[in-house]
């Protein structure tokens, strides 16, 4: 961590190309544009061991990610990184255009995900609210997650109960913010996650993103 006291918020960036890696340093470092100090980059990796390795040492507040290095598929880093640097927010940066994978990467619980080929205005716009605790798919991604087959039917209660689930509540908050019993929104969301087939939150964000069960894509 570096040590002047300026800094609030370090980053580890691992991209195999130099020059992705040092537009995204010279966009985290300038004050003012993610946060009042800037945001202190400690290392920049070029490949999947590199990565694991820096994270583990520097134990970043943020690492933004290309899955697609070589030595160690994104699969590997993102299970390394949770296991050594679990409050590390993991941001994803990728070229990857397909639909299962993509909705992998978000059952996998990244905290950002957006896509190499559109501007880095979103991302930088949501990496404030990504650092302190928030999730965000781009919309871009989020629309080739969309896939053909008929959405479940969900009731007005349902669909309500699935945003609060996607959204971290709990059994308590839920009762609170439904009007019923915590033992009654447990059953809630015991049957809502039953009747779409999945066992975790995100599981259910990303069926709920690939089959347009929500409009809203931001986990606050």
């Amino acid at each position: 961590m570096p040590k002047d006291d300026r800094w609030q918020y370090t980053a580890v960036i691992a991209d195999d190309h130099e020059i992705v890696r040092l537009g995204l340093a010279s966009a985290l470092q300038k004050p003012g544009l993610i946060s009042a100090e800037g945001i202190a980059v400690v290392a920049e990796a070029r490949n999947g061991f590199e990565t694991i390795e820096l994270v583990k040492k520097h134990r970043p507040n943020l690492l933004l990610l290309d899955i697609s290095m070589p030595m160690a598929s994104g699969a590997e880093i993102l299970t390394d990184i949770k296991r050594w640097s679990p409050d590390t927010k993991i941001v994803v940066l990728t070229a990857v255009t397909s639909p299962g994978l993509l909705g992998g990467l978000v059952e996998s619980g990244v905290d950002g995900l957006f896509s190499k080929a559109s501007s880095n205005d979103e991302l930088f716009a949501k990496l404030p609210l990504i650092l302190i605790g928030g999730r965000h798919i781009a919309r871009s991604l989020v629309e080739l997650m969309r896939d053909n087959a008929p959405p479940a039917r969900l009731s007005d209660r349902e669909r309500q109960a699935l945003n609060m689930v996607i959204a971290g509540k709990t059994n308590a908050e839920m009762a609170d913010l439904m009007g019923i019993s915590p033992r009654t929104a447990e059953k809630h969301r015991a049957s809502l996650m039953a009747k779409l087939g999945v066992k975790s939150a995100a599981e259910l964000m990303s069926k709920a993103l690939r089959e347009g069960l929500i409009e809203e894509h931001r986990l606050l």
